[in-house]
């Protein structure tokens, strides 16, 4: 039985992550009333890497190396995300489709992992992917973990600090419900990060 603390959450985390889908994937989305909303078509290479302004922070071959003001290419692969160690470059560099749906995924595979999997994942095992298609797949499985991750927990866990063991947030040092808000709070406003650059992406064009 899911606790009924966190079924909540989860109906919240299952929705915006099909809503997030469906605006990658088109034709159409729901526009939170139940309605279709026309998106255009599937998410192309060329709109998951476009820059929309100068010195974007996105992913890139490695054998490029990092972009304006990264320091490193995070990730697996022949492809890694752009990166700096703290304190990051101020103002924030802006993020790219590509940026933003690694980042995402990357933070979704790894909590799964440290909550119900083998918990030794690091940010260096997460495969960056060159093109939209292996993005969309990847974020669709990360998501899928998670919340497969989630049904997994009982009433207990939801109060145990450091329950989740990843090692890139502050999950040692809260409660796993938080956690769980955190991470619903990412989705949410990286999703519609990802969904205004569609936008701006399409009004671009004749």
């Amino acid at each position: 039985m899911t606790p009924p603390r966190l079924t909540p959450l989860l109906d919240q985390f299952d929705f915006a992550r099909t809503r997030l889908s469906d605006r990658m994937a088109g034709p159409v989305v729901d526009s939170g009333d139940g309605t279709d909303t026309e998106v255009g078509g599937p998410l192309t290479d060329e709109e998951y890497l476009w820059e929309p302004v100068p010195d974007c922070w996105s992913v890139r071959r490695r054998a490029d190396g990092p972009g304006p003001r990264a320091t490193a290419l995070a990730g697996a692969g022949d492809w890694g995300r752009d990166a700096a160690a703290y304190p990051h470059p101020w103002p924030p560099p802006f993020t790219t489709i590509a940026w933003r749906l690694s980042h995402l995924t990357e933070m979704l595979a790894l909590r799964a992992d440290h909550t119900a999997g083998t918990r030794t994942l690091t940010r260096a095992d997460h495969r960056v992917e060159a093109g939209a298609a292996g993005a969309l797949a990847g974020f669709d499985s990360a998501a899928g973990a998670w919340h497969d991750a989630l049904l997994s927990v009982d009433e207990a866990a939801l109060d145990t600090v450091g329950y989740c063991s990843y090692p890139h947030g502050s999950d040692a040092e809260e409660p796993f419900l938080d956690i769980v808000w955190w991470v619903n709070q990412e989705l949410l406003h990286h999703g519609a990060e990802i969904a205004l650059l569609r936008d701006m992406y399409r009004a671009r064009r004749p």
